[in-house]
């Protein structure tokens, strides 16, 4: 229940409602001014507002922050938009989202990059960050773009919609030496390229066609070798990196041993790695599944599983990636492309985890928001609820029931790996910088209300410096012509 109040000294209060950080469940209210959280606290103590919501009931979650998405805007509308991709992150209680750079043209530019932010700008429902390219073509342009914003940057080591080429070991290490200096973390598609075309290439070769053969063509020593390598790397030059979706148990023991040797890595790990595995593959329309990195065998569910909760894998993201219902159909799982749909339904499938006992509401927030503000330099604005955090919400109904669909989707691509699937737990509101932009599965707010982050990354702590090849060499990266 929504009312209006005159005489307002905040612009929205919202009363009665169990508020959730990553180490508190408190029944309280919260009020917000300009767009940030002022004052927490009893339902008696808050001030005068223009408006109040009654959240008796309801509990209310820092919003997600989702670092990988693929909102396919320039060049790939047909798939998705900003502004259907923001609606859809809305509604799924998102409010913070790092969009990956395969797009056409790809951001491995300031003019590419200065394109997608002004798209992002004009129709984004929720706040985001743009990440650049780290090719081998555009070493000369990744300072210029992490002046011009760019929250961190993208290495595609395996190959993945755009078929943006893999650099060479030599300007790997180069991009993270820039890198290091630099600050800036570098999410990392970590799987060998070489490997995988090649077994491609014999299955398709010997007529293996069926859905499981994706798996088959990248074998879990396809993620190892890229993520060992990119491990190796980080330390030497002290780069900032980050393991995207992985998907594979046998990574833990790896990335638990760079940890402790204090590289700076975070991981990540979705929803479909953790639900689903390659027997749905065979299953009528299992197709639909085929995704880089593979959904795998279900022996890596429970690892992973408990990865999340003893901090091993930092985070939960969704690796959104739509493409058109006709593009995810094929006789040849090679025919079908890769990726589908997930923001707008993690929330609700991890809420669930929370509704069986799998982990605690605390845990959710840790990996859904805390813990991606701290590895980008968000925290404090972003990932919490406090007194002067932007008031970045989604109130949850840990009750209610639903069964999630590809037709309720609000993503240009309707396709669901989940169709069917019933969930314990709901968002009923979402609120970007105190501004509520969706309200009982309704869109409420503006194209346009979303801005870009601000960040503030730890000082750099590159390691090596006199052997980087800036160093010997004395002069700016050269571009590599494609």
């Amino acid at each position: 229940m929504t009312t209006a109040t005159d005489h307002a000294v905040v612009d929205l209060v919202i009363d009665n409602g169990t508020v959730v950080t990553e180490d508190l469940v408190v029944e309280a209210s919260l009020a917000i001014r300009d767009g940030r959280i002022t004052v927490i606290g009893a339902a008696v103590d808050m001030p005068p507002a223009a408006e109040r919501i009654d959240a008796t009931g309801l509990h209310i979650l820092p919003g997600v922050i989702d670092v990988h998405v693929h909102f396919r805007e320039p060049g790939m509308e047909e798939k998705e938009d900003w502004e259907t991709g923001s609606t859809a992150a809305v509604m799924g209680g998102v409010t913070t989202v790092f969009e990956m750079p395969n797009t056409d043209p790809p951001v491995d530019t300031v003019e590419h990059y200065n394109l997608k932010l002004d798209l992002a700008a004009a129709k984004s429902h929720c706040d985001f960050g743009i990440y650049g390219v780290l090719g081998e073509h555009n070493l000369d342009q990744l300072e210029p773009l992490a002046e011009a914003g760019a929250i961190g940057f993208k290495l595609f080591l395996g190959n993945t919609t755009g078929n943006l080429p893999c650099p060479s070991d030599g300007a790997v290490l180069e991009g993270f030496e820039i890198l290091a200096r630099l600050g800036k973390r570098v999410a990392i598609h970590a799987e060998n390229s070489p490997i995988l075309f090649w077994r491609e290439d014999r299955l398709k070769a010997a007529g293996m066609e069926a859905p499981h053969y994706h798996l088959a063509a990248r074998a879990d020593i396809c993620a190892l070798e890229a993520l060992t390598k990119s491990c190796v790397l980080a330390e030497w030059t002290g780069a900032r990196i980050h393991i995207a979706h992985e998907s594979t148990s046998l990574s833990l023991p790896h990335i638990r041993y760079y940890k402790e040797r204090g590289v700076n890595i975070t991981v990540e790990t979705l929803p479909q790695y953790l639900y689903l595995s390659v027997d749905d593959m065979e299953k009528p329309g299992g197709e639909k599944l085929r995704m880089n990195p593979p959904i795998r065998e279900a022996c890596h569910q429970a690892p992973l599983w408990a990865a999340l909760l003893d901090g091993t894998v930092d985070m939960i993201s969704t690796d959104h990636a739509p493409h058109t219902p006709a593009e995810k159909a094929g006789n040849r799982i090679w025919d079908v492309a890769c990726g589908f749909p997930g923001i707008e339904t993690s929330l609700p499938l991890m809420l669930t985890a929370v509704a069986e006992g799998r982990m605690s509401l605390n845990q959710y927030v840790r990996i859904s928001s805390a813990n991606a503000a701290r590895a980008w330099g968000l925290y404090g604005r972003k990932g919490c609820i406090a007194p002067g955090a932007d008031a970045d919400l989604v109130l949850v109904d840990l009750a209610r029931q639903e069964t999630l669909s590809a037709e309720r989707l609000h993503s240009r691509g309707k396709v669901s790996a989940f169709d069917g699937r019933r969930t314990t737990g709901w968002p009923v509101a979402t609120l970007v910088r105190g501004r509520v932009v969706m309200r009982d599965g309704e869109l409420t707010g503006e194209p346009g209300w979303g801005k870009p982050v601000e960040q503030t990354m730890p000082p750099p702590t590159p390691r090596n410096l006199d052997k980087h090849i800036a160093s010997l060499v004395g002069a700016s990266p050269a571009p590599t012509a494609v």
